[in-house]
This record gives C-alpha cells, structure tokens and sequence, in this order.
C-alpha cells in the first residue's frame, strides 16, 4: 500500500522497477504447507463472508490448488480476465513505484510467506496477504479498473502532497473495505480477507462503527495498523469505487486542506450509521496501552 518508505535502499537482485524472480522452485515444503494451511482455513471460514467477487476470482485462479501459487501460471488466466498480472517485489516499495505498477495494472507483490509461529498475525504483508488477499478481486473488471485508477491518481497525489489522504482510501477500501449486498455485508478488503480474526470482527463484532462511504470522510479518517479497525466503511456496489476515482481529486485536496483528522471511533452528524458500535474492543486496547 502507499505511504512505504522512499529511504528503503533497493536490493541487488532488484530490477529498476523493484521487480523480481519469484523463485518459485525454491519454496521448501514447509512453505508450501504454510500456504496450504492457510489457504484451506480461510477459503472456509470467508463462505458467507466474502463478497462473490472474491470467492468467484478465488475459484478462477486456483489458488486453493495445493502450494504457493506459481506467478507465471496464475497471470495466464488474470491476464485473460482483465489484462492484470502479479510482479514480485522484496518487500515495501516506494510511493510512486507501487503507484506506477498500480497504473499499468501491474499488481507488486511479496515473494516470502511467514512462518508457522506467525499463522494468524505478520506486520508486513507476504504472500498471502498479498495473493490470497488481494489478487482474486483483480479478476473482476470493475474492481480491476478502480485499482488501475487509484494508480493514477496516486501518481498525481505525489505532486499535490496529499499522500496521506489518499492512503487512507486505500486503507478503508482496498484493505479493509466492505459491500453491502442484498444478503447482507460483504468483505472485500484484503485486509480482512486474509486474516482469520478480522474476518469474524469485521462482519459480526458489535465493537466497531460501520458507516456509509463517504469519500471526504474516508480521507480525514486515520487507520489503525496493529489492531482490529474501530470503523469500517461500506461502499454500496463495486461501481461506486470506480466512480469516486473518476472524480477532479484536485479538487477534493483543496476542499480538505486545514481540515482536521476525524477521531476513528467518532461519529458526525452527517455519518450513515450502518452499525452504531459499542467501541469496546478500541477501549480496551487504549487502556492497555495507557498501562504498558
């Protein structure tokens, strides 16, 4: 996602552009059973979670097959579907690195998986967050196109010095976003999509505020990178992402400047309350750490 240091030095093995090998032949079995592992516990639990985009690019790709999933073999058909393909990367990448493979539709990705002590919590995204998270939804045109438009917005976003607003698009939408459908919500974030806790969180726990999208308020918003989101926003049709990217995002910098950050766990009078939360999971977490 945005906002990655620009002081990180670029490996040796790295292209100009931070690509590199994905090495595939090279993941031992113990890697492979860690994806394994992974993939079968959340492929179950997101059934009724997840929104159909997702489950139906998951199927597509067949990412369930049993290992790490091989770039080349699974570009073969996101390619076919909406002209993306996966480039491996060592980590983090520069701002306008992972903006400039988002706009070439181009989808930079972690090479290592964590290990098997880190299951259920690893800090910076691997391979399954990244593959597993985030790559089923590229099979669907609409979001594939929002992806390639956020890209291009973020390339103009470096000149404005509004980086920080637009992370936080990113972070309530690509990464935790989440769809209200006729059967109720559904997650589409990667965020969520890969980690088994906030699957359940997301979607059941009475602790978070759900609201309305609303693109000025989503980008006031800050995010929480080391807990469970104290509010998530909902977003009425895929289309609706599109569209907002459409949008003179100029223009919406200059509305936004001298306005302060909205607290996360704060309501306004003008929020479409989805679900009013109890904020008792982010209480508790202030508390803990006001005692550490």
């Amino acid at each position: 996602m945005p906002l990655n240091s620009e002081n990180t030095a670029k490996p040796l093995n790295a292209q100009a552009d931070w690509t590199i090998d994905q090495s595939w032949a090279g993941y031992s079995s113990a890697e492979h059973r860690v994806w394994t592992t992974l993939c079968e516990r959340q492929t179950h639990l997101l059934q009724g979670r997840a929104c159909d985009q997702f489950l139906r690019g998951l199927e597509a790709l067949d990412l369930r097959r049993a290992g790490i999933p091989d770039f080349a073999r699974v570009n073969e058909e996101l390619i076919r579907r909406t002209g993306w393909t996966i480039v491996a990367v060592p980590g983090l990448v520069p701002d306008a690195v992972f903006f400039d493979h988002l706009a070439n539709r181009r989808f930079p990705a972690g090479q290592f998986i964590r290990s098997p002590d880190q299951m259920d919590y690893l800090q910076e995204p691997d391979i399954f967050h990244d593959v597993f998270g985030h790559v089923p939804m590229l099979t669907d045109p609409v979001f594939a196109d929002y992806m390639q438009a956020y890209g291009q917005g973020g390339l103009k976003a470096i000149g404005h010095g509004q980086l920080h607003n637009l992370a936080r698009l990113y972070w309530y939408t690509v990464e935790f976003g989440l769809l209200q459908t006729p059967q109720g919500l559904r997650i589409y974030g990667a965020g969520i999509l890969s980690s088994r806790a906030e699957s359940v969180f997301a979607t059941e726990d009475p602790s978070p505020n759900r609201l309305g999208f609303d693109l000025q308020r989503v980008m006031r918003t800050p995010y929480r990178i080391d807990n469970f989101q104290e509010a998530y926003f909902i977003v009425p049709s895929l289309q609706t992402l599109q569209d907002v990217t459409l949008r003179d995002f100029a223009a919406v910098y200059k509305r936004l400047e001298g306005q302060p950050d909205i607290p996360i766990d704060t309501l306004l009078p003008g929020d479409q309350v989805v679900t009013l939360g109890s904020q008792t999971y982010g209480h508790r977490q202030s508390v803990q750490t006001d005692r550490q």
